[in-house]
């Protein structure tokens, strides 16, 4: 995957063209949430069971690099996607226009619980074009979580260490870029039941949570976001345990507006592109000096990737 070029005028098109038609952004979740809970299913382009994600370089991306975008859609946090969904064409244009990346190829995924979720994992493909766009309005906004303080990060994390192969990593030796973006735990052990049953592996003994993170971080710079959008913002548990297995990239974010600009900038210092000032001035240059200033706070104890 990872052909084409993104065309903002065609993105901001067709927003225009569901605005005027009343139709959500979100459709697929439109549809499921119109019927029964119990036939909801992810979309067969994000469904993980069985599956694999490749990054590719190609004739017109000859650096590919690859960047995954995951996000929580359980309870208050499904308003993250809607927020960065509308902002795509200014996430694109940073990284391309200000030359964070030469080549990015996004991906983007939803986390669930999957102890009490009908669709606890999806993830989608590696883009380059406006089909990044659609696989992100692919996503199940399922709104539900277990109500447990924890998620099912590690399972995400799994496939995205065993499920993904980039050429990024295999031709170059270099890392790509995965934002976990929500605001509760991991689950205490990986279950090798969910593994099973949601992604397909014959795994069958259970998997400690750092082992899943250290597997992942040999291929991957791995951060974590939490966004102000709930009570746990500040509670001291999730910045223990998310500190604990990312260190400085564990980042609190006050203003969940500035989800794009706080990734575009961490690719763009993290592939030496650009420094944290020049980034926020960048920001600053289009517009965006709310969410610069959000930015910025943000990475107050944060020094970009190791």
């Amino acid at each position: 995957m990872g052909y084409g070029r993104w065309d903002d005028d065609a993105f901001q098109a067709a927003r225009t063209f569901r605005a005027r038609r009343g139709l959500d952004d979100f459709g697929y979740t439109a549809d499921m949430h119109g019927q029964a809970r119990s036939t909801w299913r992810a979309h067969q382009r994000l469904d993980p069971r069985d599956a694999f994600r490749e990054s590719r370089d190609s004739a017109e991306h000859a650096n590919s690099l690859p960047i995954a975008v995951l996000f929580d859609v359980t309870g208050s946090m499904g308003t993250v996607p809607r927020i960065m969904q509308g902002k795509l064409g200014r996430l694109h244009g940073l990284l391309r226009s200000k030359g964070y990346a030469e080549d990015p190829q996004v991906l983007f995924g939803g986390i669930g619980d999957a102890e009490s979720d009908r669709v606890p994992l999806q993830i989608g493909q590696f883009e380059s074009d406006n089909r990044m766009d659609e696989q992100l309005r692919l996503i199940l906004l399922e709104g539900g979580g277990g109500g447990q303080k924890s998620e099912s990060y590690e399972l995400a994390a799994y496939f995205m260490a065993r499920h993904v192969a980039t050429d990024a990593w295999e031709k170059r030796g270099r890392k790509g870029y995965l934002f976990l973006i929500g605001d509760e735990l991991n689950k205490p052990r990986l279950a090798a039941q969910h593994i099973r049953e949601v992604i397909g592996d014959d795994v069958r003994e259970d998997v400690s949570v750092a082992s899943v993170y250290r597997e992942l971080s040999q291929r991957w710079h791995v951060f974590y976001i939490l966004p102000n959008q709930s009570s746990y913002y500040h509670d001291p548990d999730i910045a223990a345990h998310w500190a604990t297995l990312l260190g400085e990239r564990f980042l609190r974010l006050e203003d969940p507006a500035a989800v794009c600009e706080l990734i575009a900038l961490m690719v763009g210092v993290g592939e030496g592109r650009i420094d944290v000032g020049g980034g926020l001035a960048d920001l600053s240059d289009i517009g965006s000096r709310a969410e610069a200033a959000a930015v910025r706070r943000a990475l107050e104890t944060a020094n970009g990737p190791r």
